[in-house]
């Protein structure tokens, strides 16, 4: 059965729920992108391992957004068709930080010839976006030797809870003031202006995001919310009970409201 809501699961976004929900969508994202990559290029899913230990630590933090204005373009960054707003409330992020082994799965696209490494994509964990923590060191590490080698970098960041990570600068997504609870960004030589940003809000399908591979090779166009479902039905979320906590970190008291309705709706229709 369907996740019932129509973009990201608000839900699945709990610590015991997004990895097996991260390590799905790395297989299916694998699967779709080889099945339209041209020759001579290959994607194949790689791991990260580090180790946390103790520390003490500030809460992250997480965007609310509000206001819907017209689309813009801003400082050479290609901004995907989406609102933009006034960001208004910063949500804190409750989860509690966690101590010991942990692997990060992700996704790189090299030359099948010469095995020259093209595009890496993460798709962002929980412990990627903890301050302090060794997870959020290493990924900012990979984040700055993938981009200074020229390789392109596509970050998806389906967490609303957390310190800002990703490779475009808090200061410039606030400026171009667009609304959004979910994140993409493409970054890397071959992206046309220097970066690509694609937005979903609560309420929305995620995007569909365009891979970038050489130049003068057109880039890979992948849907992400077919592999989200999939990732949802694959793993029976819906026999479990997901739904009888709040979910985590919480969400405003509009988005509260929305998700009840869907929520009432699905349990009438499945009774």
């Amino acid at each position: 059965m369907p996740s019932p809501f129509p973009g990201m699961d608000p839900w699945l976004e709990h610590r015991h729920v997004f990895p097996d929900i991260h390590d799905s969508l790395i297989t299916f994202l694998r699967e779709a992108v080889n099945e339209c990559l041209p020759q001579p290029y290959v994607a194949r899913s790689r791991t990260r391992v580090f180790v946390e230990r103790k520390q003490s630590r500030e809460p992250d933090v997480s965007v609310a957004v509000a206001k819907r204005i017209p689309k813009r373009d801003r400082g050479g960054v290609a901004v995907a068709d989406a609102p933009a707003v006034r960001l208004s409330k910063m949500v804190p992020f409750h989860d509690p930080f966690e101590y010991g082994e942990h692997e990060d799965r992700y996704l790189d696209i090299f030359t099948s010839r010469d095995e020259r490494l093209v595009t890496s994509v993460e798709i962002l964990s929980p412990i990627n976006k903890r301050a302090g923590s060794e997870g959020h060191r290493q990924y900012l590490r990979k984040q700055k030797k993938t981009l200074k080698a020229g390789v392109s970098l596509v970050e998806i960041d389906l967490l609303r809870g957390g310190t800002h990570t990703t490779a475009i600068p808090l200061d410039e997504l606030r400026a171009m003031a667009v609304a959004y609870d979910y994140h993409v960004c493409v970054s890397g030589a071959v992206v046309s202006p220097n970066r690509y940003i694609a937005t979903a809000r609560i309420r929305d399908r995620l995007p569909v995001i365009e891979l970038p591979l050489d130049p003068g090779v057109e880039p890979v166009a992948v849907e992400l919310q077919p592999l989200l479902d999939r990732a949802y039905d694959s793993g029976n979320y819906d026999r479990s009970d997901l739904y009888e906590k709040p979910p985590v970190p919480p969400l405003t008291d509009t988005q509260q409201a929305w998700a009840d309705a869907i929520l009432k709706k699905a349990r009438r229709e499945k009774s």
